[in-house]
Order: structure tokens, then C-alpha cells, then sequence
């Protein structure tokens, strides 16, 4: 539901606008007061979209604890909005897992795979319904057909073959769109997320039409970080373009985040320009001698978790490249560093990947395009009135194109191409958890041997991602728009030549 402006889209912008402008302005003696205030404020004195105004404070309240980077209350004892939150007022505050949370109030305990018939039932004399259902789940009720639910065993045979459409099959919004079955059921039927299998790419909540899945967020810690004057650079995903209004240019954007209290602002295209190489460079010492059978990019964290936890055999196949994210970060602060890094993207995942060991000195905080969007709101600052001095030219189009899906593979195989000229290439691609499945398990088969797989948990990739402000479509013209301008097609291969450890 990118790029349609629903109920659910600006009730999350006013919290991530509430909660920085909290940050940026409250003292500690007003601060718990002001928290407890949000939900008043936003919602005002009559329910708008429940039965009752004290249900929408209360699922608002627990929404406001994930933004704050907080876990939800339980929901056996009493426990206040802002309990805890002298451990989130702190910079040092990082996400702990889980980050995807079903927000129990808020679920509508949608049913879940159920074939119903509607009204569109004509009554027609051949009921092929009827027919092919193979249980004999089908009876004819004052002539129109009624599907008895103790023995339709969900076949969908009735749904293909009814001539009017008049079969309609009831799933969970979030079950569908989790690509790895992460989505179960409590025993109230609310919906609720198995974390053993979620690889947080942030799918459920976007398609969650109640808006009773959200993620933990940063934006605090790092809206306190900016009043306290930290020195703070900004590294921006590729799939900027386009985010924050078709007027504004990445020129304005920068401006933007400088005038927001950002020290620098720096291109994760950088990064990817490095990885590209980098990665074309493992394909052909490690590919084409056979001592892999086949390599798997590894920019996607939900790609890679999904091959680490459910194809274990394939680990060693997962390319060892520092990702974007990390290799622009380590770069900054191979310059300086006495500086913290944000990273600021589409995607939920990054949030967890930012959260390992080996990573967390590099990337200080984390945080998604829509709740920066909501900090701009905070600070009244519209990017598209800003006129800045400078652009970025950092970064090649290559390294731009890792936005979208099989941009990773096509900047890989353009390198290939480049600087190993003779070399056979193999290259697919794979987007949304479900494909990546189906690729890995050709993989594990041994059908993939000699290839490079992209894998990217999120369909049309990172500017299809969890943390993004507008359709998918939208933004990949606007990416386009912003390659073809690109000074530079692919990275020079001394690109390598920038020392990161």
C-alpha cells in the first residue's frame, strides 16, 4: 500500500513527528508528561477509526513504545506509556529483537485461508462449484451455493471455476505478503509472528490494513543525539530518489538533512560502487575456479538471513563483501572517527543488521525514510524550499542501481564485463522472500552452479522496501532519471583500493 496516503500512513507520521519533536525540545523535568500527551493529541476526544476513543489511546500508546525503541507492555499487569524510558532516553539505546511486533489490541483477528461464497452467487442452474469440489463441501441453499467449513479442506477448486467470481478466498493481509510463513495465530486468533522464522523484512507491516504490525525505531535516540550536538553524518541509501517529493533534488535533500543539525551527508552508492567490484572480483577467483559452486550477494539482510537460517548448507556461499551500508560507514570514519554514522534508507532489516557485533561500531543508528520524513515534519523543514550548494558525486550509476531489483547483479556483471573481459558470467535474480526461496532451493539442487544470485527480501527491491514514502513504480523512474545522470557508468576498479579494516 506505498503511495496511497491511508488512516494508517499519517497516524504513524504524526507519532514519528510527535516523538522527535519530543526529543528535540523537552526537558527532562516535562518529558514523561509529554510522551503520556501524544495520544491525546493525535487523536483528539472521538474514536475516528474504532468503536471507542480508549482503545485508539491505547493501541497509539503501544504504537509510541516501538517508535521509542521500547517493547510493548505486557498485557497481564499494569504498566505505564513511559515505563522504561530511562533506558531509551540514552543515544547508546540500539533495537533488540524482536523488531517486527503485532500490536495485540490492534489486531482484527482476520480469518485466515477460508473460501467463502458471496453475494455475486447467481443461483445458476450448473453449480460447477459444486462439482468439482472433491469433499462434497458445497450445498445449494435456496438455490445458491453455501461452503460448509467443516469440510471444505481449501482446495480453491470452487474459486477457479465459479463463472461469476462469486468464491472469494479470506487471508491475513500480513500472512499473504510474509514470504517465509512467519505469520501464525495466537489462541485468540489474533495474528502474531513466529521470530524464529522472520527475517524482519518488514512486509507484514506494510500490509497490515489496521496497522497492528509496526517496528521498533530509533528516531528518538537520534533526535536527542542531534540537540545534544553530536557530530552526526548522514549516509544515504540509493533509493533516496524521489522519497520526499518529485521537487526534491538530491541537492535540496542534502541541504535538507544539514539544516536538520547533519554535520556531512554521504552516498551509500559509494559503498555498493565498492561492493561491486569487490564482488565481481570474488566471482572470478572463487566462481569460475570451482571452489564455490555458485555466490550469493549478501546487501539484502533479509536475503541473508533467509539463506543463513533456512539454507545452512549455503553459508559459505553468501559473499563476505562488507555491505553498502557498512563499507560507506567504515569509510567515514576511516576520515574521522570521532564521528557517529546513521544510516538512512528503505529498509526495516537494516535496523537488525546494524545491531551485530561486528558492525555496531560502524553504524551508530539506523533509521527509514519515513521516520525521517517525520523528523523533517518536526522541524518544519520542507526539503523542496531548500537551496543547496552542493550535490553528490560520490557514486556511480552502477552503484545507484542497487536500489532496485537486479541492479546489484546487473552493476556486478557490468564489472565483470569491464575488468575480467573473457570470463563466461552467469547472473540471476530473485525478489520477494518467496522467489528467494525457490532460488535457493534450486541452489541447494545444484541447478544454480556458476551463478551469481541476487536476492532481495523486499519485491522491487530496496525502493519496494518497509521504510519507503512513495509506489514502487514512482520511485524506480525517478531512479532512472537519477543513473542517467550519473557522471560516471561503473566504479573504476581502484575503487578496491579505499581500506576499510
Amino acid at each position: 500500500m506505498k503511495g496511497i496516503v491511508t488512516p494508517v500512513e499519517e497516524v504513524r507520521r504524526k507519532i514519528f513527528a510527535s516523538i522527535a519533536k519530543v526529543a528535540f525540545d523537552s526537558t527532562n523535568d516535562t518529558f514523561n508528561d509529554e510522551i503520556e500527551a501524544i495520544p491525546y493529541e493525535i487523536l483528539g476526544e472521538k474514536a475516528k477509526y474504532r468503536e471507542s476513543i480508549y482503545r485508539e489511546r491505547a493501541i497509539l500508546s503501544e504504537r509510541i513504545r516501538l517508535a521509542m525503541g521500547m517493547s510493548l507492555r505486557p498485557e497481564n499487569r499494569p504498566v505505564h506509556l513511559t515505563y522504561g524510558m530511562e533506558n531509551s532516553n540514552i543515544d547508546e539505546k540500539y533495537y533488540e529483537p524482536p523488531l517486527m511486533q503485532v500490536i495485540p489490541s490492534a489486531c482484527n483477528a482476520c480469518e485466515s485461508n477460508k473460501y467463502i461464497v458471496s453475494n455475486l452467487c447467481k443461483a445458476c442452474v450448473a453449480h460447477p462449484c459444486r462439482q468439482v469440489c472433491p469433499k462434497g463441501a458445497i450445498d445449494v441453499v435456496n438455490g445458491k451455493s453455501v461452503i460448509n467449513q467443516e469440510k471444505c479442506i481449501k482446495c480453491g477448486k470452487c474459486k477457479e471455476i465459479c463463472p461469476y467470481d462469486a468464491i472469494g478466498k479470506l487471508e491475513r493481509p500480513c500472512e499473504r505478503a510474509c514470504g517465509v510463513k512467519a505469520i501464525e495465530t495466537d489462541e485468540y486468533g489474533r495474528a502474531q509472528i513466529n521470530n524464529e522464522k522472520c527475517v524482519s523484512c518488514g512486509m507484514c507491516m506494510v500490509n497490515c490494513p489496521f496497522g497492528a504490525i509496526s517496528d521498533k525505531s530509533q528516531v528518538f535516540q537520534l533526535c536527542r543525539a542531534i540537540r545534544e550536538e553530536k557530530r552526526i553524518v548522514a549516509a544515504l541509501a540509493p533509493a533516496f530518489v524521489g522519497q520526499f517529493g518529485p521537487d526534491v533534488t538530491p541537492r535540496k535533500l542534502k541541504q535538507a538533512l544539514i539544516e536538520m543539525g547533519f554535520e556531512d551527508v554521504h552516498e551509500v552508492a559509494l559503498g555498493a560502487d565498492i561492493g561491486a567490484v569487490a564482488e565481481a572480483r570474488q566471482y572470478a577467483e572463487k566462481i569460475m575456479t570451482g571452489e564455490l559452486p555458485f555466490l550469493l550477494t549478501s546487501c539484502c539482510p533479509s536475503w541473508a538471513m533467509l539463506a543463513k537460517h533456512y539454507f545452512p548448507d549455503l553459508i559459505d556461499s553468501v559473499s563476505n563483501e562488507l555491505t553498502p551500508m557498512v563499507a560507506t560507514a567504515r569509510s567515514i570514519k576511516k576520515k574521522d572517527p570521532n564521528v557517529l554514522v546513521v544510516f538512512i534508507g528503505p529498509c526495516a532489516a537494516k535496523k537488525l543488521e546494524a545491531s551485530r557485533r561486528h558492525v555496531r561500531s560502524d553504524v551508530d543508528f539506523v533509521i527509514t525514510f519515513e521516520e525521517l520524513r517525520g523528523m523533517f515534519d518536526a522541524k518544519g523543514i520542507n526539503p523542496s524550499e531548500m537551496e543547496g550548494d552542493t550535490s553528490f558525486h560520490d557514486a556511480t550509476a552502477a552503484g545507484r542501481g542497487y536500489a532496485v531489483a537486479g541492479g546489484v547483479a546487473s552493476a556486478i556483471e557490468e564489472c565483470l564485463k569491464e575488468y575480467y573481459t573473457e570470463m563466461p558470467i552467469r547472473i540471476e535474480h530473485a525478489e520477494g522472500l518467496a522467489e528467494c526461496k525457490k532460488v535457493l532451493t534450486l541452489a541447494k539442487a545444484g541447478r544454480m552452479n556458476g551463478c551469481l544470485i541476487e536476492g532481495m527480501g523486499c519485491p522491487g527491491g530496496c525502493m519496494g522496501g518497509a521504510g519507503t514514502n512513495i509506489s514502487l513504480n514512482k520511485a524506480k523512474v525517478e531512479l532512472k532519471k537519477y543513473k542517467d545522470g550519473s557522471t560516471q557508468k561503473i566504479p573504476p576498479y581502484g575503487v578496491l583500493e579505499i581500506e576499510l579494516d
